[in-house]
């Protein structure tokens, strides 16, 4: 990790966690964040410093020449609306590609997502990022407002968003008719989600530190499987035992790679939470994993 990631107390990344999860408010965050003083810093600048920075997170510019990025509405039946928006992002040169949904955490459609969307897509792969609250206006512009929407949505239509956004692009015209989900936090679990309602139309799936599905619908998954998971994650790896043995009891093809030192949400590059080593070698192993079984 970093050297601002050392600078930060884990009891101020514990309430961050708190937060993020909607368990408690941005003021009840930095009032209990202000208690807590660690070498004569205190914990409100620390709590601070862990918020988002978007800006100085892009990668992939939305102008860089191996992509063509653009929003688009399509039909959702059964959904929030009956209509959703997603980012969608072609790479350069003739198709058809093989196509990736990307799903964001629980808090819309963010820029970290729309960045690891063109990272896909400068990797060969169309790539629809939806956005959940597109029904309701959209991302708000700040993760706070986001996470209040999302939190309000009922949250079967939500997931039958996601379900028609990942067969939306599965049969885009320039797709190969390939899919594979990737999902962080809300979106890793909604990623399993899929994993169990799309079965063999689902090619191949990677949660990122997501939410186990139910035992009993594990039975339900054809797609291979590779779960990412952080070790500072106590919520997330409670569910991996349970998880695991439905796996292996149903001959699901998986793999897991926990990484060492990373809290969750290790990926996203916008929070000090971010651990370069471990999402480049998250990357790299997503990258290969789809290049295997979206081929």
């Amino acid at each position: 990790m970093g050297k601002e990631q050392q600078e930060i107390d884990q009891r101020v990344y514990d309430l961050y966690d708190e937060y993020c999860h909607g368990y408690i408010d941005r003021r009840e965050f930095l009032k209990r964040a202000s208690v807590i003083t660690v070498a004569g810093v205190s914990g409100l600048t620390m709590a601070q410093a862990i918020m988002p920075r978007y800006a100085e997170a892009q990668t992939i510019s939305f102008t860089d020449e191996r992509i063509k990025a653009t929003y688009v509405d399509y039909p959702s039946p059964g959904g929030t609306s009956g209509e959703m928006r997603g980012y969608l992002v072609t790479p350069s040169g003739e198709g058809p590609f093989p196509a990736v949904l990307v799903i964001h955490e629980n808090r819309g459609l963010n820029p970290y997502v729309e960045d690891v969307a063109r990272r896909f897509a400068a990797e060969g792969f169309l790539a629809l990022a939806p956005d959940g609250l597109s029904p309701v206006g959209g991302y708000p512009g700040n993760d706070d407002d986001g996470r209040t929407l999302q939190k309000s949505l009922d949250q079967t239509k939500l997931k039958q968003d996601m379900l028609n956004s990942a067969m939306m692009v599965k049969d885009h015209a320039t797709s190969t008719g390939k899919l594979g989900s990737v999902g962080f936090c809300w979106g890793g679990g909604t990623t399993n989600f899929l994993a169990v309602e799309m079965g063999s139309d689902l090619a191949a799936g990677v949660p990122f530190y997501g939410a186990a599905p139910a035992v009993e619908d594990v039975t339900k998954i054809k797609a291979p499987l590779m779960v990412q998971a952080a070790e500072e994650d106590k919520r997330i790896n409670a569910m991996w035992p349970d998880f695991e043995t439905a796996l292996q009891n149903n001959d699901v093809n998986y793999q897991r790679h926990v990484y060492s030192g990373t809290k969750h949400g290790f990926h996203n590059n916008s929070t000090p939470r971010y651990s370069e080593e471990a999402a480049n070698l998250a990357w790299d192993r997503t990258l290969a994993f789809y290049k295997e079984h979206l081929a």
